[in-house]
């Protein structure tokens, strides 16, 4: 028996006006991600895999359609009640990290957590980030600044910190695009040992069809049409 959807699509569109010139990035979307696979999205650049990306996560809002997560219509919230839902239920990787670079390796994981609003101590908060960035290899990196990190170890951290609120998703948008083959191999080899421990839904957008055939579905774009 299949897994349930946890994201659906239907009809989305994105255009961008400049002047009397339109641009539409993503046209007419349809598509459906069940809860537990690993998802890549790929195309060439410009294609609105990107675009795709921060729609279905909540960051961007279509021009037109619908994008519904675990049932919920995502763009029938208002901002601070989607801002609750990416905190709580979603979990994002760039490919430029976007760490904060006054904050530590660990302060930088666990930002997330604090930001929720929740009873938590932070001492148990802590010891959480702690354990996540040993499971990314970086036990000896906890208090380390992002500019005292190599291009993985920065990614790894980026890592850590999607999973702090124990998301039901992880969006990754060109995760290796910023690191070399050995460094983004292992980024990728992370974020499927996650899906298979822990059972998050993955979706990666790559214009590498060597980490797209590792994923267990392949949605592919083209001038913002599903191909």
């Amino acid at each position: 028996m299949s897994n349930p959807v946890l994201i659906e699509a239907k009809g989305v569109n994105k255009t961008y006006k400049e002047g009397d010139y339109i641009l539409h990035v993503v046209k007419s979307v349809d598509l459906t991600i069940d809860a537990g696979q690993v998802v890549s999205i790929v195309g060439p650049s410009g294609a609105g895999k990107s675009t795709l990306l921060h729609i279905l996560g909540g960051l961007d809002v279509p021009s037109s359609g619908k994008v519904f997560f675990n049932g919920q219509d995502v763009y029938g919230l208002n901002d601070t009640q989607r801002s609750l839902l990416r905190n709580h239920q979603m979990g994002f990787v760039f490919q430029a990290y976007h760490l904060l670079p006054e904050l530590t390796a660990l302060e930088n994981v666990i930002l997330p957590a604090m930001v929720k609003n929740n009873s938590r101590k932070t001492s148990a908060i802590e010891l959480e980030g702690v354990k996540l960035l040993e499971q990314m290899g970086l036990s000896g990196r906890v208090s380390h600044r992002p500019s005292q990190l190599s291009g993985g170890e920065q990614q790894r951290v980026a890592i850590a910190r999607s999973l702090m609120n124990k998301p039901k998703i992880v969006f990754c948008d060109e995760p290796t695009g910023n690191l070399d083959s050995e460094s983004g191999a292992m980024v990728i080899d992370l974020l499927l040992s996650l899906n298979k421990s822990h059972g998050q839904t993955v979706i990666i957008v790559t214009h590498d069809q060597a980490i797209a055939q590792r994923t267990q579905k392949i949605i592919r774009m083209k001038d913002g049409l599903l191909m």
